[in-house]
């Protein structure tokens, strides 16, 4: 997401705070914009959006011009076109990537959920959660009993594209919307009414009337231990089939995923071409996928 700021850290005891497996839930370290970059031509929408707009996706590229901004690092898919104008361009995607970490847009941040709060012209506040979500408990097989699971019918052909984007890319830049059934509200909410005590990362508008945004860095190890005492209460077995009416051999879904099934099924695809080369499990960064819990 957007902005630069201390982080709070220094207030976790070890690292191992920072995996949950129970949960599938990592601390994510953020890679953020540095300080002085324009914002609103940073931000720009899911690649999936307005594909019979041409029009809009041109509006967008002369707003950003050469400034930096994400519109370069991914693919509109307005623009899909045959297997060779493809490559072409998701090279240059790549090699724009290389360039950003090369030139030092991007400034690591230490590690930490980010609290996000999204205006739109038709909703006054939606809040969120950015973390990362371990892949090996993802499946979007067909009856699968995973804790992470899809929400609608995962199409393998529409996988080759964004692995082609996603293999061997060294950013990430996710748009997945991950639901968690929370009526108490004990998640997120929770950290909405003291965000104020959390260091403000960015605030600023987006472009083209799309709203406005905030973000506020999680990362104190009281605020994360609140957080993962609250989803672990939502993953409690018992309290998922009461809920659901759920036979004892049904798996508990704690996570499904409410929007962007495909760019997570990509994740889960190119994770698994990389194990079978022989990453580490342990320490890969591509075991985990940065989401927003909704």
């Amino acid at each position: 997401k957007i902005g630069i700021g201390p982080s709070g850290h220094e207030t976790f005891r070890c690292a191992d705070q920072l995996l949950f497996p129970d949960l599938g839930l990592k601390v994510p370290r953020i890679l953020l914009p540095r300080k002085g970059l324009d914002l609103t031509k940073w931000c720009v929408v899911a690649c999936d959006q307005y594909t019979s707009q041409p029009e809009y996706w041109k509006d967008v590229k002369d707003l950003v011009g050469e400034a930096p901004s994400t519109l370069h690092l991914i693919f509109p898919e307005v623009y899909l076109g045959d297997k060779k104008h493809n490559q072409l361009i998701i090279q240059g995607i790549k090699n724009k990537m290389y360039e950003f970490d090369r030139d030092r847009f991007l400034v690591p941040q230490h590690p930490g959920f980010v609290l996000i709060d999204r205006k739109t012209p038709l909703v006054e506040s939606r809040k969120g959660l950015l973390v990362a979500l371990d892949l090996d408990m993802y499946s979007f097989e067909k009856g699968s009993q995973s804790l992470i699971r899809p929400t609608e019918k995962t199409i393998p052909e529409r996988l080759p594209p964004r692995i082609a984007i996603r293999e061997q890319a060294p950013l990430e830049l996710p748009h997945i919307l991950v639901l968690i059934d929370d009526p108490e509200k004990t998640v997120i909410e929770p950290l909405a009414e003291k965000r104020e005590a959390f260091e403000k990362l960015y605030d600023f508008e987006l472009m083209k009337n799309s709203g406005h945004l905030a973000g506020w860095h999680v990362a104190a190890s009281d605020a994360v231990d609140g957080i993962v005492q609250a989803l672990r209460r939502l993953a409690d077995p018992e309290r998922f089939r009461q809920r659901y009416n759920a036979r004892a051999d049904q798996g508990v879904i704690l996570f499904p995923v409410g929007d962007g099934n495909h760019s997570l099924a990509t994740a889960k695809r190119c994770w698994e071409d990389l194990k079978m080369r022989g990453a580490d499990p342990e320490r890969h960064p591509a075991r985990h996928a940065l989401v927003e819990l909704v």
